[in-house]
């Protein structure tokens, strides 16, 4: 289902004992009795919702948005900041569920063929096509940069323009990226409840580490800065050591904005003296 969670609820008929609270399944699943679960919490945490585990009957604060009551404990679901974009859905049954699918190619599954359809559809950038929910299922604005790294490819890179060496290599790196994290993020948790959540990983490779050193080419990562995300890359292994416009900060210098990073360091040294 992307990047939504989705929780099975037991109404009290499909099993052979009444449930006092909601059962959590990994969707899709059956409730006890081996039915399909009736209703169905869809949750979509966005960028500042998290879950926490924590004892049953905890007292809640402005940032707790609910709490689903189990047995064994209690599931809390927060949001920073004052802008509230996560969402809570119910759907009933299986039909109801499908209506959340945003129908996204399951990369990890996909042939090259099949991806190669997908990414020559329509003209967008790199950036762009990763990050829809519609085109490619679950990968979002973190992942996207770090697959963008490893493929050696410009986030602005019109799909209608790749190549089909350049569209195996992004496959392959989509691939790649994708099995490690979910490798990485699985041992780091083991059995436990999955704290920490973050989309700022200090083992990633240019998300999230603008002016840092690409660990492949020891350049400076740069950023593309856009509403509330940005997109990280490196010039250097990316893009030929052009530097791509940022869309607020080119608007300033406008005819000024630098070519390569070393320029972009020149001016900025020069109008901090």
């Amino acid at each position: 289902m992307g990047k939504r969670i989705c929780i099975g609820l037991e109404d009290g008929t499909a099993g052979k004992e009444k449930q006092e609270g909601p059962t959590q399944k990994s969707a899709p699943t059956e409730t006890a009795g081996n039915e399909p679960a009736e209703i169905w919490l869809v949750l979509h945490l966005m960028i500042a919702g998290r879950l926490h585990w924590g004892a049953e009957g905890k007292k809640l604060s402005k940032q707790h948005l609910a709490a689903f009551d189990f047995a064994n404990g209690s599931l809390l679901w927060t949001e920073a900041g004052s802008q509230r974009r996560a969402s809570l859905h119910l759907a009933r049954g299986e039909a109801g569920l499908a209506e959340f699918d945003r129908g996204g190619l399951e990369v990890l599954d996909a042939t090259l063929e099949r991806f190669s359809k997908i990414l020559k559809s329509e003209n967008h950038t790199l950036k762009r096509a990763l990050t829809d929910p519609e085109w490619f299922s679950g990968i979002g604005n973190a992942y996207s940069d770090e697959i963008l790294w490893e493929a050696k490819l410009s986030p602005l890179l019109q799909t209608s323009k790749m190549k089909d060496e350049e569209i195996a290599r992004l496959l392959e790196a989509t691939k790649k990226s994708l099995t490690e994290w979910t490798d990485r993020l699985r041992a780091e948790t083991g059995e436990k409840f999955p704290e920490g959540v973050t989309a700022f990983r200090p083992e990633m490779a240019v998300h999230g580490k603008y002016k840092q050193a690409c660990p492949r080419c020891g350049g400076s990562v740069q950023r593309i800065k856009y509403a509330s995300n940005e997109t990280n890359y490196c010039p250097t292994c990316q893009t030929g050591g052009k530097l791509l416009a940022d869309r607020a900060f080119s608007r300033l210098l406008r005819e000024d904005w630098p070519k390569t990073p070393e320029e972009l360091e020149m001016r900025m040294g020069r109008r901090k003296a």
